[in-house]
């Protein structure tokens, strides 16, 4: 009898024991419980196909996508057939699209156990192949880099599919007496992630990765000058605003990483000072200012070995990469990043979630890097463990993924409520598996860029620009500053949805084996 009554009192126990074991486990947050990470993970890197030039291979998802862009390079008698075009147009730049391949792969480095587990690496490195197989082709010469194929303001005038291109596909090459320093040194270092990525899998890959990384570091340090001086295509587009310092510096970095070579080491501590990298207190981290993601780069690096000197360098590296985690938290005195009135991190109006992006990246792997050294992070007005700045990223992401007061995924695809009329070329016309009529320069613009209707084709994993500083989108395929995508603003997601899918799943075994446990005991 006694028995019997302990088990009817353990059942109307069960929800309040189930709500005691979730105090357990602060990052179950009731804005996070209900996403999935893990569709949102297999969605962006979905994404990266549908922004594919070239060939497709047999083995293309996204089926609305055929082969483009089969001449590129013809002209200039180069074979530059493949990488990625940026966002909604058909230039493939190649400043976002090496920053694109570095965040990638960055993310892959730092969580390949979490990818794995869900089942997504090998998508992971298909999305990272397909950038590196084209930067070997535009990499003809130790001194020569194809950085553009395209025009931007010819390409801009006309409205077609990547697979009617009738505009100019003119490429650009940097060489010595053309030097674009940036363009190389991101390349380089883009290569050099990847080579990392690669090393276990394809070594033979990894080393010809490698080898090109080094040539181009050179290259971009020997001959320095800003690309958007030698391709006056790409200012208004890609303008390099913060030069190419930071970019030689997080080259050199991620060079070290993948060669352990000490002259790579030597060249991030010596020139910390006179390239900015200790000097610069930045709240910002994007294709065209790499300082926040170096800051938080060198701070990791091992000090074992190492002089005071540069210990003191790596350590002064280290602080100002906590001034951008501490401005993200807004934990400083004085400059913070601004929020929405929602709780979105908003740096500007044009395509903010690309800040929003690479700030989640950089908190969550600095959060990791907490946890796994047992330390709190002081910031100017409070103290913040690595569980506080998780749950920050949760939030944002819940955010990005449809927690917010539009209701929306800005996240294409995912969940019920997400834009549907993206600014794409491709996805705003008919798949020409289903229609091969060709779509002239302005017949594009005439009959599908001005229809209110959704685009037939869903850009799925695609992060879409975003809303505005006062949570307000509006759904419009002209209102670009809000409805485009870009290669970049997804590239850093990878990382994190693997990282916080396998949280989620850690969590959940974790709350499964308390609950068990207290429930037996009862």
């Amino acid at each position: 009898m006694g028995e019997k009554r302990l088990y009817k009192c353990s059942k109307s126990l069960l929800p309040h024991l189930f709500l005691s074991i979730l105090s357990l486990f602060p990052t179950l947050s009731s804005s996070n419980q209900f996403l999935n990470y893990g569709d949102a993970l297999s969605k962006s890197l979905l994404y990266f196909e549908a922004q594919r030039s070239g060939r497709l291979p047999y083995n293309q998802r996204l089926t609305w996508r055929h082969h483009s862009g089969l001449t590129d390079g013809l002209e200039q008698g180069v074979d530059l057939v493949g990488g990625y075009y940026d966002a909604g147009d058909n230039v493939k730049f190649g400043l976002p699209m090496a920053f694109t391949i570095t965040m990638l792969s960055w993310g892959v480095v730092e969580f390949r156990e979490e990818l794995t587990a869900a089942g997504e690496l090998p998508h992971a490195l298909e999305a990272i192949k397909w950038g590196t197989d084209y930067f070997i082709k535009a990499h003809t010469h130790p001194h020569v880099l194809w950085a553009q194929v395209g025009d931007g303001d010819t390409d801009h005038l006309c409205w077609q599919r990547p697979e009617d291109m009738t505009t100019s596909r003119r490429a650009y090459k940097l060489d010595r007496e053309n030097p674009g320093t940036e363009v190389a040194a991101e390349t380089a270092a883009a290569m050099a992630a990847a080579s990392i990525v690669f090393r276990r899998t394809n070594p033979h890959y990894s080393h010809l990765l490698l080898e090109h990384a080094k040539q181009l570091f050179e290259f971009g340090d020997k001959y320095r000058g800003k690309y958007d001086s030698s391709i006056g295509g790409a200012k208004g587009y890609y303008t390099s605003v913060s030069g190419y310092l930071d970019e030689l510096l997080w080259a050199s970095v991620w060079l070290y990483k993948a060669t352990d070579n000490q002259y790579y080491f030597n060249y991030a501590i010596e020139n910390a000072i006179s390239f900015g990298g200790i000097t610069w207190s930045i709240a910002e981290f994007s294709w065209d200012v790499k300082y926040a993601g170096l800051q938080l780069l060198a701070s990791m690096l091992p000090t074992e070995g190492k002089s005071k000197q540069q210990k003191q360098i790596l350590e002064e590296y280290h602080t100002k990469a906590k001034y951008y985690i501490c401005a993200c938290l807004n934990k400083n005195n004085s400059t913070n990043v601004q929020r929405t009135l929602g709780g979105l991190l908003y740096t500007r109006q044009w395509n903010n979630m690309q800040y929003v992006s690479t700030a989640v990246f950089l908190l969550t792997l600095y959060s990791d890097h907490l946890h796994s050294t047992n330390q709190m992070l002081k910031c100017p007005t409070d103290s913040v463990g690595p569980h506080e700045i998780l749950s920050f990223v949760q939030s944002q992401v819940a955010y990005i993924l449809g927690s917010n007061p539009m209701g929306l995924s800005y996240l294409v695809g995912y969940g019920p409520h997400h834009p549907v009329r993206v600014h794409h070329r491709g996805a705003s016309m008919e798949p020409y598996r289903d229609s091969k009529v060709f779509v002239g320069c302005t017949q594009g613009y005439d009959n599908w860029y001005g229809r209110p209707d959704p685009n037939p084709n869903v850009l799925v994993g695609a992060l879409v620009g975003g809303p505005n500083a006062e949570d307000g989108f509006e759904d419009r395929r002209g209102n670009f500053v809000q409805t485009e995508a870009c290669t970049y603003n997804t590239a850093p997601l990878v990382g994190v949805f693997a990282k916080l899918k396998a949280v989620e799943k850690g969590n959940s075994s974790s709350v499964a084996s308390v609950g068990l446990s207290l429930v037996s005991s009862v």
